[in-house]
């Protein structure tokens, strides 16, 4: 009798190994993350973000005293006289990551791609909310918006948050960070912290960025790579591809001139997006690719715990 023959495994699909990955991928992140939420980050969130929500209760006669800015007007002008609003500290936050996905988060000179880096800050600042007890939702942006997951909690919620972000596959490569906001106003009713993930490469959003920061707490975390600020002094001529538009830019590395010149506008333009943020009462941290996340956030909760 023949003896039989082994069946044959099937081939490994390369849908199979690309999930395989995204996987591995979260379970890295989530090691490392939750030690860092332990050991540092955990406690600052806390200590900054815990019981910034205000949520309405009732009103009452105005008194001698009380904020004006608190004045119900749609009350007093149906009674005929002030009454003001009264609001209580919610125990419970909802924190909206907003998370720029396109073509300029490809890049990364140092081994870590802006969108590596955004995947760990949007973990690390997911795992520190759930432990606040905190909601955490999720809207992915390119040229408009391209997925939205409502706030929850839990980490099973925090682990989809971070799988869509590594699995979606975005449909355009361009920016709209005005649109991305209307969004967030949109489906975000009450009010929430926002973090604004992304390397703020567009222009005509500070508008939209001011009135965001009216609804919402409302904090930037631009991403940037080391060779956007600074070019490196080489002999040759470096063709870079515009990663959003496909246009071709020609840098001649060993023209002191020209990389002065890239620095000084890198510069200006860097200044300005702070000016924005200020000017819309919004913060803005820079991390930047390749260099540990922790001291700038760490340095922006201290910062916050000082203002309050």
């Amino acid at each position: 009798m023949p003896s039989p023959r082994p069946i044959p495994k099937p081939a490994t699909s390369a849908a199979h190994d690309r999930v395989q990955a995204i996987l591995k991928r979260i379970r890295k992140i989530e090691i490392r993350t939750r030690k860092i939420v332990d050991e540092l980050t955990g406690g600052a969130y806390h200590s900054v973000f815990k019981g910034r929500g205000m949520e309405f209760s009732e009103v009452r006669e105005y008194e001698p005293g009380d904020d004006v800015r608190a004045i119900d007007w749609n009350v007093t002008a149906r009674l005929g006289h002030p009454y003001i609003k009264k609001f209580v500290e919610e125990r419970e936050l909802t924190v909206l990551m907003a998370v720029d996905i396109s073509g300029s988060h490809d890049t990364g000179s140092t081994g870590q791609s802006k969108a590596d880096l955004a995947a760990e800050l949007v973990a690390l600042l997911a795992f520190s909310a759930i432990r606040n007890n905190d909601r955490v939702g999720l809207l992915l942006f390119t040229g408009g918006t391209e997925l939205y997951l409502p706030p929850r909690k839990g980490r099973l919620n925090v682990l989809r948050v971070v799988r869509e972000l590594l699995a979606h596959d975005r449909h355009e490569r361009t920016t709209n960070i005005q649109a991305a906001l209307a969004s967030v106003l949109r489906m975000t009713r009450r009010r929430a912290v926002v973090f604004l993930i992304s390397d703020l490469l567009d222009r005509n959003y500070e508008a939209a960025l001011v009135t965001a920061g009216r609804r919402h707490d409302l904090i930037g975390l631009r991403l940037v790579d080391p060779l956007e600020m600074r070019l490196p002094a080489a002999a040759h001529r470096l063709v870079v591809e515009d990663a959003e538009s496909g246009a071709l830019v020609e840098a001649p590395l060993g023209d002191a001139g020209f990389r002065r010149d890239y620095s000084v506008e890198a510069g200006a333009l860097r200044v300005e997006q702070e000016r924005q943020f200020r000017r819309a009462g919004c913060d803005l941290v820079t991390i930047t690719c390749g260099q540990d996340i922790v001291p700038p956030l760490l340095r922006f909760f201290r910062d916050r715990e000082k203002r309050r």
